[in-house]
């Protein structure tokens, strides 16, 4: 399967970050996600394992009660049911890769 970029549609998530489904097939899912500055991903878990790639910008993550500063080019994992959540320092995009899928970004 071959996904071009310019042909998905964003969903627009609130005022400052808005995603869009990258590729998903078999137990993967990748999928963009484009911040403003001082956008967040509020805090939450799920049971969906999960790697992020800092694809542009940087960001400050919580994870399970401990902070990180992270930045164009760095990468994160979050085992299943880690609390978690992030603030764009800057305008950016995270790539996040999830397995399994996560079927509700699909309704």
């Amino acid at each position: 399967m071959v996904v071009k970029n310019e042909s998905i549609p964003y969903t627009i998530l609130d005022e400052k970050s808005r995603r869009k489904i990258l590729c998903h097939g078999g137990t993967q899912m990748m999928v963009e996600v484009t911040f403003d500055k001082g956008g967040e991903g509020a805090m939450h878990r799920h049971v969906h394992e999960q790697i992020t790639y800092v694809a542009k910008g940087s960001f400050e993550f919580t994870i399970e009660g401990e902070k990180h500063v992270v930045n164009q080019g760095d990468s994160l994992y979050f085992p299943s049911n880690a609390l978690h959540g992030c603030v764009a320092l800057e305008d950016g995009i995270l790539v996040d890769i999830f397995t399994p899928q996560r079927e509700d970004f699909l309704k």
